[in-house]
């Protein structure tokens, strides 16, 4: 999206995705909770919010009080549909807390009974406890498909794949063959549960296109097999309860309309009503006007399917209209054809009005079916708007195809990020790979000597590439033997591919210091250093690069050379500003033993010798504008005042002796500046992907600091580094946020922090929200506690907490939920210990 310059089709736009996320419980739906001071009794208690397995409760008769808040999960604790304790002769008895404002307990449940929605039992009891209503689609369930081309008969699928609520379907009977298989998303007008067809009056018959594989013996055969098994196989009924309601349709046999055939929706053409059903279906065939046609493309329809519009659409639309095969001449006219065939068209009532409130707009990017092979969901770009229908141009399909029409309210489309988060393969979009399918279109400084030249040769066959070889730049190898100093993540640099080119100077140094900036520990450390000097006399080539670190983006331009005989100085010049190894990266390859013996050198020895120490801001490159850009607002004073605290910091931790090993994100070598890179950092304005924890943090940071002088004398910091060696002879540390908050804590912090035992005064499954917050902000956690009483965290639910639920319902960053986790750990270990007897 950044590099497209688009935006994502907003979520809210998809309709049926949102009500596959859905996960069967709802505020405000009711059921019967044990009483937690008397176990063998239960009240009714109603859905006041959820978060996974998690449901916060209250129970009927609080009001709107929410001190009485409690979390349960559904897998463990004591819950059931309202009328279980009628059914079960269990005591339905109002709890203490609100004994004395509810006199009449019999008068009271009918008042909040009458007309309450129960939840759902099958999410309660059984097998299907505590599952999201969607997983119940699994793999070998059954339902009932009708056949849109040829008849309303319809016939039993099996589900081979659910993917996010879309359905891989086999039909019954070819187990063993792929051949006809199917995607559609589970809540299609045309797919439901088993016995559907029995209900309504259709048969089950296999589809003609597979009728002939089997005998009619065998088929019946199969039929009664289902029958025997279907309590087995089937889907509860409830999941399609928000199906799409068909309606009564008014079309009559021989109307004309236009039409897109959804199985190829590239162009809109005429079509008839060739048959009524019944008042809900009808079929429509595309006209084929050639005398040697047999057969014509047709589809079963109902009055709110999607690509079907009246006559004239197109032409008010200003779009085109295919011509059926067989029309003389390109110049449709829909007059002269209806006289023509003696036939009317389908009046406007026929049809349901199309609406422009969707939410789509022009260039957004989606996620969308490919109509030619569904097996494939390519990345898609809105090319074009008309009423409720978008022209899709799908990128990176394995076969090129034109912009697909499809209806805004189609289960064909996703929003961006529905197959990362489903797990499914997004077709990537083609990019340009290499010098054969770059270079050829991004020739402005490229000799056109050079670009015929390189049109022939076999690029891959030489490490350099010597036509013309002004602009052609060699192979730029990455050695990884060689050291990386302080500002590149050794790890990162590792994975790295061996070598990028040969191609254009301009395209392959940008790739590379593109791939450099990606494996630093701060990108946008890196890229301030790579970044044009406003000083600086301009001798190549200035490059826009990006860098994103900690939800900020950063924008800079860097000078790249534009010439081959001057890449080899370019590289070396570039890992010098980089402290690391001048042989890092760059034409040459390091077979064996680097030639700057940088391996013996540690860091502090590394940066004396190759370092250099520069204070200077972040300076303008010609034309007067910032150099290194991020989105939104100006700091405020608060953030400036801050430079003082993190120098105060790092002056404490510089002094310490060096022994980190090469290619550690520790050492003398990187911790000299970063007191300046913080205050840089801080001073610029934050991107609006700021994550919410990292304002708790900061704020937390700066209050901690507040009593610390701003600008310390060396006595003071001599008492204050003093202090903590005392400190930590006498306690046991514990982990703080790394640089890098997705990296975890090593073993060693962990070990350590374990053998911390914690003495608990109370009981926390007794704990209040107030508790969990006040004991909270003991630790080092301090910061996450406002999430916490936003979230009414009680004692109860607090044990409940995992990683993955903490991660999930709090959005928190890897580092500082395994903080957070190991805290509750000790909670949990406590309350084992002291009391579980």
């Amino acid at each position: 999206l950044e590099d497209t310059g688009a935006t994502a089709a907003p979520h809210g736009s998809f309709k049926h995705v949102d009500t596959s996320l859905q996960n069967g419980f709802a505020p405000g739906m009711k059921l019967e909770v044990a009483v937690k001071s008397d176990q063998n009794t239960y009240w009714v208690a109603t859905i006041i919010t959820t978060c996974g397995q998690l449901l916060l409760l209250r129970y009927d008769g609080y009001g709107e009080d929410r001190k009485a808040d409690f979390w349960c999960d559904i897998m463990t604790a004591d819950l059931h549909p309202i009328g279980w304790c009628e059914q079960n002769k269990k005591i339905l008895k109002v709890p203490e807390g609100i004994k004395d404002k509810i006199p009449d307990q019999e008068e009271f449940l009918q008042r909040v009974l009458k007309g309450a929605c129960s939840a759902p039992a099958n999410l309660l009891e059984g097998l299907h406890r505590g599952k999201n209503p969607l997983d119940l689609i699994a793999p070998g369930s059954r339902l009932e498909l009708q056949n849109i081309r040829d008849s309303l008969e319809a016939w039993i699928v099996n589900v081979v794949e659910n993917v996010g609520g879309r359905l891989k379907l086999r039909y019954e009977g070819l187990e063993d063959s792929d051949k006809f298989d199917q995607w559609l998303f589970y809540l299609d007008p045309f797919l439901h549960q088993v016995g559907w067809a029995a209900q309504h009056g259709y048969s089950l018959q296999p589809p003609s296109a597979i009728r002939s594989l089997k005998s009619e013996a065998d088929w019946q055969e199969i039929l009664k097999k289902v029958k025997v098994e279907e309590e087995e196989s089937s889907v509860p009924t409830d999941l399609f309860k928000d199906k799409p309601v068909i309606g009564v349709h008014s079309f009559s046999e021989g109307m004309k309309l236009e039409a897109v055939d959804p199985m190829a929706p590239f162009v809109i053409s005429p079509a008839t009503v060739l048959k009524v059903y019944n008042e809900k279906y009808f079929m429509i065939q595309f006209d084929d006007l050639r005398p040697d046609s047999t057969t014509s493309q047709s589809y079963i329809c109902h009055v709110n399917s999607a690509g079907i519009f009246p006559v004239q659409w197109s032409l008010k639309n200003g779009l085109h209209l295919s011509p059926p095969p067989g029309y003389p001449g390109q110049d449709f006219d829909w007059a002269d054809y209806l006289k023509q065939c003696g036939a009317e068209a389908a009046p406007q009532s026929c049809f349901p009005l199309l609406t422009s409130d969707h939410g789509f707009k022009e260039n957004m990017k989606l996620e969308a079916v490919n109509p030619v092979d569904p097996e494939e969901v390519c990345i898609a770009t809105v090319t074009k708007l008309k009423d409720s229908y978008l022209w899709l141009q799908l990128e990176g399909s394995k076969k090129s195809v034109p912009d697909c029409i499809v209806s805004v309210e189609s289960m064909n489309i996703f929003p961006v990020g529905w197959c990362e988060t489903n797990g499914y393969q997004l077709r990537p979009p083609r990019k340009a790979i290499g010098i054969s399918s770059v270079l050829f279109a991004v020739v402005s400084w490229v000799d056109r000597d050079v670009h015929d030249g390189l049109k022939n040769q076999e690029l891959n066959s030489s490490d350099s590439v010597v036509i013309n070889g002004k602009y052609c730049c060699p192979k730029i190898y990455f050695n990884h033997r060689c050291f990386s100093g302080p500002y590149l993540n050794k790890g990162r640099i590792a994975e790295l591919p061996q070598s990028v080119g040969p191609g254009n100077c301009v395209l392959v140094l940008k790739e590379v210091l593109t791939l450099l900036i990606n494996a630093a520990y701060k990108p946008s450390r890196v890229l301030r250093e790579l970044q044009l000097d406003e000083e600086a006399a301009w001798h190549g080539h200035g490059e826009t690069l990006k860098a994103k670190y900690k939800g900020k983006s950063y924008r800079a331009t860097v000078e790249v050379v534009r010439t081959a005989d001057r890449v080899a100085d370019f590289c070396r010049k570039t890992c010098i500003k980089l402290e690391c190894c001048p042989n890092l990266f760059g034409p040459q390859m390091v077979l064996d033993k680097c030639s700057e013996n940088c391996s013996v050198l540690t860091k502090t020895k590394y940066t004396h010798y190759y370092g250099k120490r520069k204070n200077k801001r972040i300076g303008r490159p010609p034309g007067g504008h910032s150099n290194l850009e991020v989105a939104m607002k100006k700091p405020n004073k608060r953030r400036k005042r801050r430079k003082h605290f993190f120098v105060h910091k790092k002056k404490r931790s510089s002094t310490s002796v060096d022994n980190t090993p090469a290619g550690s994100p520790q050492g003398s070598g990187g911790e000299e500046e970063d007191d300046q890179d913080e205050v840089d950092e801080e001073s610029l304005t934050e991107d609006s992907t700021s994550e919410h924890q990292d304002e708790l943090l900061e704020e937390s940071e700066v209050s901690e600091k507040k009593s610390l002088s701003s600008s310390p004398t060396q006595s003071e910091l001599s008492h204050s580094l003093a202090q903590d060696r005392d400190k930590r002879k006498r306690k046991l540390r514990t982990f703080s946020f790394s640089d890098d908050e997705n990296k975890p804590p090593s073993p060693k912090d962990i070990k350590m922090e374990v053998a911390e035992k914690l003495q608990l005064d109370s009981n926390p499954l007794e704990w209040s929200v107030a508790d969990v917050v006040r004991f909270l902000k003991s630790t080092d956690c301090a910061p996450l506690a406002r999430i916490f009483l936003d979230q009414e965290i009680d004692g109860q639910a607090l044990l409940l907490l995992t990683l993955p639920t903490v991660q999930e319902c709090m959005d928190l960053k890897l580092g500082p939920a395994i903080k957070l986790c190991h805290h509750i750990e000790r909670v949990k270990l406590a309350f084992y210990q002291q009391f579980a007897n």
